[in-house]
């Protein structure tokens, strides 16, 4: 019996509707931040910023 048939199908239909089925899944599980979420984030990276910006200058942490 050749399965090399059997190969080809699984790639050029399974695969891409496994690949399908993770890209969806991902895009709806990223879409239900609430604002509070986003917030967050958006104060993280404007403290990380902050951070760099004074290890960049050689300043202290402790000075605002």
């Amino acid at each position: 019996m050749d399965l090399a048939g059997a190969g080809w199908f699984i790639m050029t239909v399974v695969g891409p509707l496994v690949l399908a089925g993770v890209l969806l899944w991902v895009l709806l599980r990223n879409r239900k931040r609430t604002p509070r979420e986003d917030e967050r984030t958006e104060q993280a990276t404007r403290d990380l910023y902050r951070e760099e910006d004074r290890a960049h200058r050689g300043e202290n942490e402790d000075v605002p």
